[in-house]
């Protein structure tokens, strides 16, 4: 026998997944407004590999579980919008090392605040209840490995 699925109202899965999806879009609607409109959300998985130093388009294959074709025409086409450049490695010249340029950084710095905004904001609309439900979210999080997917950069586009 099938059984009914909860009411929307009550179906955490598709509140999380709409409150990301309106959340994401008034992020990147506010990285836009601050010059960076030619950026997409799923830019933002390869760039959190390259902030703490260039990597090698294998090195960031692996990280993002895709191919190193898939991850070259992300990094060519992030290149040509000036937020990366690609330079050969000092210890195998076939090999480019990627890395941000000072736009990359930029962006970075524009996602933080409009990230930080929309943070303001959702906290703002849950008063005084906002660190009871943020302690629970984080409790979700933990017990479903999905804190430590996100604090390890496993996330996957």
């Amino acid at each position: 026998m099938v059984t009914a699925p909860e009411p929307i109202a009550e179906d955490l899965v598709l509140l999380f997944t709409a409150l990301a999806a309106t959340t994401q879009a008034q992020v990147t609607a506010e990285i836009a407004e601050a010059g960076f409109g030619d950026l997409r959300p799923s830019d933002g998985y390869l760039v959190q590999h390259l902030q703490h130093g260039a990597q090698t388009i294998g090195e960031l294959a692996a990280k993002l579980g895709i191919t190193a074709q898939g991850v070259s025409k992300a990094v060519i086409e992030m290149e040509r919008k000036g937020y990366l450049t690609r330079t050969p490695s000092s210890g195998d010249q076939r090999k480019r090392l990627v890395e941000l340029t000072e736009r990359g950084w930029e962006a970075i710095y524009a996602s933080r605040t409009a990230r930080a905004h929309v943070n303001r904001e959702l906290r703002a609309s849950l008063g005084s209840g906002a660190r009871a439900f943020l302690d629970q979210v984080h409790h979700l999080a933990e017990t479903t490995g999905a804190f430590a997917a996100l604090t390890e950069r496993r996330l996957r586009p």
